[in-house]
């Protein structure tokens, strides 16, 4: 873990654990400036700290740092589509977490449809392919709980 990374105690769940204080996460925020082209902002703390709260079930957090990277990104691009992507891919698995299926399998089907059709390769040096399986569980866990 880098000196920079907050770590909550725990995912923020509404409804169900208290939030964090509302600053709680503006200073990696910030790192995601106007100005940044997406390889830079790809290197940002904002982005790479949202890829780790996902990976680890911090689903609220991690739509908390993605955003500010996918405001900033041109509009429109394959970039900017694909931060929107992981977004709902995080809403998605929060929704799961708040017992909300119905919610999560809507929230699949956008991400699938912003994330690149074709599986092979990287966009801000990210595995496509990795995305759409997380969609893909996603789907295959709401299916269970409907």
């Amino acid at each position: 873990m880098e000196a920079w990374e907050i770590w909550p105690e725990q995912a923020y769940v509404p409804g169900q654990t208290p939030r964090h204080p509302e600053c709680t996460f503006d200073l990696v925020r910030d790192t995601a400036r106007a100005g940044l082209d997406s390889a830079r902002l790809a290197e940002s703390r904002a982005f790479q700290l949202g890829l780790k709260y996902q990976k680890f079930g911090f689903y609220w957090e991690a739509h908390e740092v993605f955003e500010p990277v996918w405001m900033v990104l041109p509009e429109p691009s394959v970039e900017r589509q694909f931060v929107q992507g992981l977004i709902q891919i995080a809403n998605g698995y929060l929704k799961m977490k708040m017992n909300r299926p119905k919610a999560a399998l809507r929230l699949a089907h956008i991400a699938r449809d912003l994330l690149p059709m074709k599986r092979e390769g990287l966009v801000m040096g990210v595995v496509v392919a990795e995305m759409h399986l997380l969609v893909d569980h996603l789907e295959q866990i709401v299916e269970t709980a409907i």
